[in-house]
């Protein structure tokens, strides 16, 4: 359940509908088609499917999990179908034995978070966290704080540390003219 929410970003309902047909062990992919909604299976939030690597992590946790009891890959011993309660429930009491106390959907704000973190693009995380809008992704973006020192070095070269200023050619006065001459006042 954690490593659903914290490794892959799947929203509570995405989680619970989520079904052995969706998910390649040998490929490491998941495909989100479905959401649960206190028992009533829809699309997922923004009404479109989407299709996400797995980690390592994830991959090898639900191999090991791999049952025949129901397609639900989350589902209670006599294959029915596991609650939201009983997920929330799990999640909390793995949240206070860890010493936190959060909610489920705080491990869809981690994954997002750790994404940014190490500097992947808002419009890659927005794809995987299956956000409608690139104004919900750019939430978790001040994380990422190489983000505005890699943006810099591009224009200085300095991302190989061999390149220099000249590379780059002449600079381009682009300050207003008067009558054919550049304005005084410097920059």
């Amino acid at each position: 359940m954690v490593l659903l929410g914290g490794d892959a970003g799947l929203r509570l309902g995405e989680i619970l509908a989520l079904e052995w047909r969706d998910i390649e062990l040998t490929s490491r992919r998941l495909t989100v088609q479905r959401s649960d909604w206190l028992g009533h299976v829809t699309v997922p939030k923004g009404e479109r499917s989407r299709q996400l690597p797995m980690t390592r992590r994830l991959t090898a946790a639900l191999k090991s999990t791999r049952h025949l009891r129901s397609d639900r890959v989350l589902c209670v011993p006599d294959g029915s179908a596991m609650t939201r309660d009983r997920v929330i429930k799990a999640v909390r009491g793995a949240q206070r034995v860890a010493g936190i106390d959060q909610g489920v959907h705080i491990l869809r704000h981690t994954f997002c978070s750790h994404l940014a973190m190490k500097g992947a693009p808002a419009r890659a995380i927005q794809e995987v966290a299956g956000h409608a809008d690139l104004s919900t992704t750019q939430r978790y973006m001040h994380l990422s704080p190489a983000a505005t020192e890699d943006a810099i070095r591009l224009l200085d070269g300095r991302e190989t540390g061999i390149e220099s200023v000249e590379k780059f050619g002449d600079i381009l006065d682009t300050r207003e003219t008067t009558s054919g001459s550049t304005c005084e006042g410097g920059v």
